[in-house]
C-alpha cells in the first residue's frame, strides 16, 4: 500500500477535520501501488491520519475517508450508505432527495440522488470509480431499486483524469420519473435534466418562497424545470418562467399541467436579454428570483462571474415594484458568501435602491456541510426587499 507522508506542520487541517491531502503538502510518496487505491497518510512525524483513494493525475492527491483498522470493503460500502439514507429518512424525506452527498457523508467523490425507485450516482473521483460495482451492488441490496443511472459532471472527472459517462448500471430507468416535491408532482428527465436530473438542494427554498407570493405577479429566471415557478403558482396572481432551454420550458410547461395551474407564462431566450427587454417595455413584477446556473467552475473565472450576477441583480432591482422582493442565489462554491453579499451591496448602490434583508439561507438538509469544506457549503440564498431611496 502506498504510504503518503506530510511535510511538517501540514497534518494540523487534517487532525482539524478535513480530509484532502493536496499534492503540494506532501514530503514523499513510499511504495507503490495501482493509482487510485486506497494510501495510508501520516504526518512528519509519523502519525497515521488515515486512508483514502490516490489519484497523481489530480491535485487532490489523497481523499481520506478511513481509519486504520477500516478496509473499504462492501460491508463499509453498505454501512454507510444506509447510514446515510437513514439520516435522510429521519427527516421526513421520502419521493426525492441526496442520499449520499460526498464528503458530507465519508464518501467523497460520490453522490446519490434518489428519484422514487430509481437512483442516479455521480462519480468523481478516479479511487470511487474503481468501486463503482461494489456501490451498485450496496444500491441494490440495500433498495431494490427498480433502475440505476450514472450522470457524471465532465468537468469534475476530468480534473481526475475520467471521462464523462451516462449510462444505465442497473434494471430500467425511464426518460422521466415523477416526483412529489412541497406537495407538488414535478417531473425528472433523469437522462436529459441538469445534473442528475433535478436540482434537490433548493427543496426548501422553494418552499419558503410561498410566503411572498401571494396574489403577487412573479418572475422566475433560469426557471429550469419551473421548481420556484410551480412553489409560486400556488398563490401567485401570475408567474413568468424565463429559460434559454426549449427543452426546459417545455419540462416547466409539464409540470404545470402535472399541477393543474393555468397562471403561469414561459418565455424561451436569454435571461440577460429578457430582463433588458423587460426595462425597455416598463414591465414591473412584484417578486423576481434569480437562480442562475454556476457562473464560474474556476478560481480563475470568479472576476467575470462576478459581473454577470452584478449585471442580473441591478436588472432585476430595477425591475420590481416598490418593496418588491427579490431573491437571488449562487451555487458556485468559489463564489464565496463574502463576496456574493458584497456583490448584493454593490448592485443595490449603483440600482440606487435600499435593499433590506429578509433571509439568508442555504442549501436544503440532504445536502449537509463540513466546516472545513468549502465545497459542500456552496449555495447562498438571499431574500432582499427593494425599496427606492
Amino acid at each position: 500500500m502506498y504510504k503518503v507522508i506530510l511535510k511538517k506542520n501540514e497534518e494540523k487541517r487534517i487532525i482539524s477535520g478535513s480530509n484532502t491531502i493536496y499534492a503540494n503538502e506532501v514530503l514523499r510518496v513510499e511504495n507503490k501501488d495501482k493509482n487510485g487505491s486506497l494510501a495510508e497518510v501520516y504526518s512528519f512525524d509519523d502519525k497515521f491520519l488515515g486512508k483514502g483513494y490516490i489519484n497523481h493525475l489530480s491535485k487532490v492527491l489523497v481523499r481520506l475517508f478511513l481509519n486504520k483498522d477500516e478496509d473499504d470493503s462492501k460491508e463499509l460500502f453498505k454501512e454507510r450508505i444506509k447510514k446515510a439514507n437513514d439520516f435522510r429518512v429521519s427527516l421526513g424525506l421520502s419521493s426525492a432527495y441526496r442520499m449520499v452527498f460526498s464528503e458530507a457523508d465519508a464518501l467523497p467523490g460520490l453522490i446519490i440522488d434518489k428519484y422514487e425507485d430509481v437512483y442516479v450516482i455521480e462519480i468523481s473521483s478516479l479511487g470511487m470509480d474503481l468501486k463503482k460495482d461494489i456501490i451498485v451492488e450496496s444500491i441494490i441490496e440495500l433498495f431494490n431499486p427498480k433502475g440505476i443511472y450514472e450522470r457524471c459532471e465532465e468537468n469534475l472527472r476530468t480534473k481526475e483524469g475520467l471521462k464523462s459517462i451516462e449510462s444505465t448500471l442497473y434494471g430500467e430507468v425511464p426518460d422521466s420519473v415523477i416526483i412529489t416535491e412541497n406537495g407538488l408532482k414535478l417531473s425528472v428527465h433523469i437522462k436529459e435534466g441538469q445534473k442528475t436530473g433535478y436540482f434537490l438542494d433548493q427543496k426548501d427554498n422553494r418552499l419558503a418562497l410561498r410566503r411572498y407570493t401571494k396574489g403577487k405577479t412573479v418572475l422566475d429566471c433560469f426557471s429550469n424545470s419551473g421548481g420556484f415557478s410551480l412553489n409560486a403558482c400556488t398563490n401567485a396572481l401570475k408567474v413568468t418562467a424565463v429559460d434559454i432551454s426549449e427543452r426546459a420550458i417545455e419540462n416547466v410547461k409539464e409540470n404545470a399541467k402535472l399541477n393543474g395551474f393555468n397562471n403561469i407564462d414561459t418565455i424561451t431566450g436569454d435571461v440577460f436579454k429578457v430582463l433588458r427587454d423587460f426595462k425597455k417595455d416598463g414591465t414591473k413584477f412584484d417578486v423576481i428570483v434569480l437562480d442562475p446556473p454556476a457562473f464560474t467552475k474556476s478560481v480563475s473565472e470568479v472576476s467575470d462571474a462576478l459581473r454577470g450576477y452584478k449585471d442580473i441583480n441591478i436588472l432585476a432591482m430595477k425591475l420590481l415594484n416598490e418593496g418588491g422582493i427579490l431573491i437571488s442565489s449562487s451555487c458556485s462554491h468559489f463564489i464565496t458568501p463574502v463576496l456574493f453579499s458584497k456583490m448584493l451591496i454593490d448592485s443595490a448602490r449603483e440600482a440606487k435602491v435600499n435593499a433590506r434583508c429578509i433571509e439568508i439561507k442555504s442549501q436544503a438538509p440532504d445536502h449537509p456541510s463540513l466546516l472545513l469544506s468549502d465545497e459542500t457549503q456552496y449555495l447562498k440564498f438571499y431574500v432582499l426587499q427593494i425599496n427606492k431611496r
